[in-house]
């Protein structure tokens, strides 16, 4: 038999975790401890503080991924290592990044599927700034070539995510956000004539405005465009910030036309971590044909032993979202995209028919040909609560729900929103339910006359 000798000075894997020297005392939050901590005390430490965070899975105010399969969960780690820029270091995860840029220009419609070209990203706001670039530098070239001023370039939009407004300020470009009248809740092909002129340099169309779940209608405003273009001479392109609804309406509304088909869309983005399915983060931008994207704006970089194109603001970055992404698309198919998109959008409509029931809510956008989402306001103010309450009140639960004004000019309207993902069960829609149910009946019978509450949530 033989024998173990057993260090006696060394007894830190035989302490509880909760008995080491780290978890006696608090932290650090301001410089690098001196010592080390032991692996497993580390990871329980840290673990504990993340136990403060929301769950997930009852987020329904994000368009984020927070259900993948373990097979996903196994992928990337597999990828851990991998850094998607060194494609010559990584040939097949480039090779896969290329597959799912195809796979993608095909289901939106591109003349050329297999010739085109298109991108990953970190998500949807850096996909949205490269589809600006683009416009941006043909905008200029063609100005200068035309002897024209090119200092002065305008993008109009709808209620845009914020990334546009970023867009327009990092690259130095006026932003047209054309205001919300009457009953409007996006873009409308009328609003264009007043919006456009010669410096515009696209129109930005949104499936799946973020405010309410609605798609604005991107073939009335193509329409629109391709007349002032015979009666003003303005040829302005379109670019789809199609983020959550580039994944919804190939798979469930096939009869709308939003995309490629159409002549005026030349780029599309879209969010493979919002209803993509894909872990965060991972982003696309596709265009229509390799001549959208302007040359210029195209580095070939020598790195890490290989030439290699790159047009993003980001380098270096990790290869196991883009793999998780190509997953999805060889385990569901054009099948399981549709069975999952349509269980999503059928539970959102049911959400919806049970909140309008309660009396209490006037339906804003009710699932129906849009996002799998509810949106919603209170129909009498003088309730004695806000919306802001009620999202507070369920927050008790566990649900984050977002709340929040329309953008001008209607900001005196508020809303709150619901969005319905993969893992959103109808089982767990009732439980949601069941709880707003609750909060209502507690708080009209327990006004809040002084209310702090106030909008929580920022749009991702």
């Amino acid at each position: 038999m033989p024998i173990h000798r057993v260090d006696l000075a060394d007894d830190s894997s035989l302490l509880d975790i909760y008995a080491t020297e780290a978890s006696q005392s608090i932290l650090p939050k301001f410089r690098m401890p001196e010592g080390r901590t032991e692996p497993r005390a580390a990871y329980a430490l840290i673990r504990d503080e993340l136990l403060l965070d929301g769950n997930a899975r009852q987020n329904l105010a994000t368009f984020c991924t927070t259900w993948v399969e373990d097979e996903v969960k196994e992928l990337m780690a597999d990828a851990i290592d991998k850094n998607m820029i060194d494609k010559d270091e990584y040939p097949q995860t480039a090779e896969i990044e290329k597959r799912c840029v195809h796979i993608l220009a095909d289901l939106w419609h591109a003349e050329k599927s297999r010739q085109t070209i298109g991108c990953s990203t970190t998500g949807s706001s850096e996909a949205a700034m490269l589809g600006g670039l683009a416009f941006k530098w043909k905008w200029r070239k063609r100005r200068e070539a035309e002897g024209k001023d090119a200092s002065k370039p305008n993008i109009v939009t709808g209620p845009v995510q914020i990334c546009w407004k970023k867009f327009a300020r990092y690259f130095d470009v006026e932003i047209r956000e054309v205001p919300l009248e009457g009953d409007a809740l996006g873009l409308k092909p009328e609003d264009l004539r007043k919006f456009c002129d010669e410096n515009t340099i696209g129109v930005v169309a949104t499936l799946g405005v973020t405010f309410t779940g609605v798609y604005e209608p991107v073939e009335a405003l193509a329409a629109e465009l391709d007349a002032m273009q015979r009666d003003l001479g303005l040829d302005i392109p379109i670019h789809v910030d199609a983020a959550s609804g580039g994944f919804i309406a190939p798979f469930i509304q096939k009869d709308i036309v939003w995309d490629f088909k159409l002549d005026r869309v030349r780029s599309i983005n879209a969010s493979g971590h919002k209803y993509g399915l894909a872990p965060l983060g991972v982003g696309w931008v596709i265009w229509a044909a390799q001549e959208d994207l302007p040359e210029e704006l195209i580095f070939y970089v020598d790195y890490l032993g290989g030439n290699m194109p790159t047009f993003a603001l980001n380098f270096s970055r990790p290869g196991g979202q883009i793999i998780a992404q190509y997953y999805d698309f060889l385990r569901l198919g054009m099948d399981g995209y549709t069975a999952v998109q349509q269980v999503c959008s059928d539970t959102a409509q049911w959400l919806a028919e049970k909140l309008a029931e309660m009396g209490c809510f006037e339906m804003v956008y009710d699932g129906h040909g849009g996002l799998p989402a509810v949106a919603y306001r209170l129909k009498d103010e003088g309730q004695g609560f806000t919306l802001y309450d009620l999202s507070d009140r369920v927050r008790m639960r566990g649900w984050q729900i977002a709340s929040y004004p329309l953008p001008s000019n209607r900001k005196e309207t508020v809303v709150q929103r619901i969005l319905i993902r993969h893992g959103v069960s109808q089982d767990m829609a009732q439980l949601l339910l069941d709880d707003i149910k609750r909060a209502v009946e507690d708080l009209v019978n327990n006004p809040v006359p002084n209310s702090t509450a106030k909008p929580g949530f920022h749009h991702d």
